[in-house]
């Protein structure tokens, strides 16, 4: 492995104009060093899975999934006539997001302050295509990166080439770059775990079993029993929404306690142990860890996650992605390929505020690659990844930052490339007090924001849903005094 030091990085490639991808183009321009910056899009427009496609998919997910090796995504559609190209994401029509405005956007761009405190999906990417227009002219728009492998050179410096295709002509390239930063996202291979009797009942019972990548519209489950399987916020929100429709309650089966409540229309089951056959005498039904059996179930919804897929990473001397799917290998701080710190990955943690995060890890990214901070030696990386898995297991809890574990983080990546000191480069911004207080209250702020029914888009700031910083500190000090 050659250091980054011994290098001259000069030309990068960024794969997917996403959120990360964004960020990651600014970061870099603004460090004011780099001759060329070529962003990959599969897509005909920034956002990423901020885009939505209202086209069902073409193709369906197998039952179980639990393979993260998959091929390319394919468009859903294309016109050469408009230049366009659309593909699947996990973006569904009446999605608003899980996180507040304040912890939301990126520092040096705030959400509208019209917009409200959880804005909806169609504002979030307006707020994006604002972000980017300073780095559109960097973008290759439907242009999917096929494979990108490592040039290694016995003296000189090494590449990694950089084969795609644009969609709608089917030209074909390769391009050498000095670096590549992967910010394609997670959102794309979804997870529907093998539960006993999965497989046989699916086939018993097509097109029941399905998973919210696929989700668009509550109205299609209509006077149906449904069955929602997972209580992440995508979860808890699809039921939530379902529930207006469908015959109630909807059963939601979970393993944890929910961290944003659901209506009073969800019931809460446990997990599933079994999906009976029908030789049990049961039509359509699954029995649960409890030995409770419910019948008849119209559709069943796993919103269970996704697996991280990189197909166009094959060409990589080691396997990047674990067998299970649920964690990068080789990674020193959720961000650098230790085995050549000049590929990277953005937004792989979970459970955390993408935006800010990205951005702090982007900010990183720029200065490791200009050369203004450093990263430690590869035995220091190693000993990082090993102490992770130690610390949290081998499995999805690698990638996994609860609060207030992001926290740490974030802030640990604002020092790191605040290092170099002056005003050169983009920054991040550093969690304080109010931020981490918010952070803390997100579960709570949203369920106060949810009982607001249809007035709540009509709000715009947290205080007016009764979470006052200063009331708190002030409070805070009071008690502290007595």
């Amino acid at each position: 492995m050659r250091s980054i030091v011994e290098q001259r990085l000069r030309r990068v490639a960024i794969v997917g104009a996403g959120p990360s991808g964004i960020v990651t183009a600014k970061s870099l321009i603004a460090e004011a060093c780099f001759e060329q910056i070529d962003v990959y899009e599969q897509q005909s427009s920034v956002g990423g899975t901020w885009n939505h496609s209202t086209i069902a998919p073409s193709t369906k997910i197998g039952v179980p999934q639990i393979d993260p090796n998959q091929p390319l995504e394919k468009p859903v559609w294309k016109c050469n006539v408009d230049q366009k190209v659309a593909f699947l994401t996990s973006m569904y029509g009446h999605l608003e997001t899980n996180t507040p405005k304040p912890l939301m956007n990126f520092s040096d761009s705030p959400l509208p302050s019209t917009s409200p405190v959880f804005p909806r999906r169609h504002l979030v990417l307006k707020y994006l295509e604002k972000y980017a227009e300073d780095m559109r002219h960097l973008v290759k728009f439907h242009t999917q990166v096929e494979d990108i492998s490592l040039e290694v050179s016995g003296s000189g410096q090494d590449v990694w080439l950089v084969r795609s295709r644009d969609l709608l002509t089917s030209s074909s390239s390769t391009i050498p770059y000095d670096a590549v930063a992967i910010c394609s996202g997670h959102y794309t291979v979804p997870y529907i775990p093998s539960i006993p009797g999965i497989g046989e009942w699916n086939r018993t019972n097509p097109n029941i079993i399905t998973h919210s990548r696929c989700y668009r519209d509550p109205s299609h489950f209509s006077n149906k029993k449904v069955l929602v399987v997972g209580n992440a916020a995508s979860g808890i929100d699809i039921a939530n929404q379902i529930s207006n429709f469908s015959l109630n309650p909807v059963l939601n089966s979970h393993r944890s306690v929910p961290m944003f409540a659901p209506k009073s229309s969800i019931e809460g089951v446990p997990e599933i142990a079994e999906f009976l056959p029908v030789s049990s005498g049961h039509p359509r039904a699954v029995r649960f860890i409890d030995d409770r059996i419910e019948k008849e179930i119209d559709a069943a919804l796993f919103c269970t996650g996704y697996l991280y897929s990189y197909p166009f990473l094959k060409s990589l001397p080691t396997v990047l992605v674990s067998s299970d799917g649920f964690r990068l290998q080789n990674v020193y701080q959720h961000i650098f390929y230790n085995l050549h710190p000049t590929l990277s990955f953005l937004a792989l943690p979970m459970k955390v505020l993408p935006f800010p995060q990205a951005e702090a890890q982007a900010a990183v990214i720029a200065r490791v690659w200009s050369g203004r901070i450093h990263l430690p030696s590869y035995s220091s990386m190693v000993a990082w990844e090993k102490a992770r898995v130690e610390d949290k297991g081998d499995g999805k809890a690698f990638h996994q930052m609860n609060y207030p574990q992001d926290f740490i983080y974030q802030n640990k990546l604002f020092d790191w490339a605040a290092q170099t000191g002056g005003e050169v480069g983009k920054t991040a911004g550093r969690w304080d007090e109010r931020e981490s207080w918010l952070r803390s209250k997100l579960g709570a702020i949203k369920e106060a924001y949810a009982e607001r029914g249809e007035e709540r888009e009509k709000l715009t700031t947290v205080e007016e849903l009764g979470f006052d910083f200063q009331v708190w500190l002030n409070e805070e000090s009071g008690s502290k005094k007595e």
